[in-house]
């Protein structure tokens, strides 16, 4: 039991101590600890007003093990702070409170990695529709294979073009369509019987 413990025996060991207790406890002055201070950024009390420095337990342990580090370990104020920084204040804590620093966590061991590819799918061929399926034999134009000479077709062109000539100038509307029907069955007519010539 540490001598702050005799000398204030109503503190329990969770409270703030005062610089003169932590003085005590540590055996060392109070310009001492206000020096560390001074050097150390890692000790920090708390300050009430009028400039009274109040020091947590984790603070005091940290005081310790700077006190174990320069007084009984030799090492020099830049040798602490080079501790300090590499190793952190866990570690001078626990060398405050002479307990052996808890060994590291062990890294995790990473194993296989399994890792699933997904295949892009295959582009959807779409289905061509059936209404536009090849015609084996038939070659362009389509109209020799009617039965209809080449001279005959060009003839049936163009009496055509000058039907709808004609008609637009002398014709009402309503002869005009009718006549424009009769000769599109004729062409309609035409077509079946090409397409049941085809094997």
């Amino acid at each position: 039991m540490s001598a702050a413990a005799f000398a204030y025996p109503a503190k329990s060991a969770e409270a703030f101590r005062t610089i003169s207790e932590v003085a005590l406890e540590l055996d060392v002055p109070q310009h001492v600890l206000r020096f560390w201070e001074s050097r150390f950024s890692q000790i920090k009390p708390v300050k009430r007003a009028g400039g009274r420095r109040y020091y947590r337990p984790e603070d005091v342990d940290l005081l310790k093990g700077i006190r174990a580090l320069l007084y009984s370990d030799g090492f020099t104020i830049k040798g602490v702070q080079k501790v300090l920084k590499e190793r952190g204040l866990r570690h001078v804590a626990h060398v405050g409170r002479g307990e052996p620093e808890p060994a590291p966590a062990p890294e995790p061991v990473v194993s296989e990695k399994i890792v699933y590819v997904e295949k892009p799918a295959a582009p959807v061929k779409k289905p061509r529709p059936t209404h536009l399926r090849a015609v084996r034999g038939m070659s362009l134009p389509f109209f020799p294979e009617t039965g209809l000479e080449e001279p005959e077709v060009a003839e049936a062109v163009i009496e055509l073009e000058t039907a709808d000539i004609v008609s637009e100038d002398s014709l009402p509307e309503r002869e005009r369509l009718e006549a424009l029907l009769e000769e599109l069955t004729g062409l309609k007519a035409r077509l079946q019987a090409a397409r049941g010539r085809l094997p």
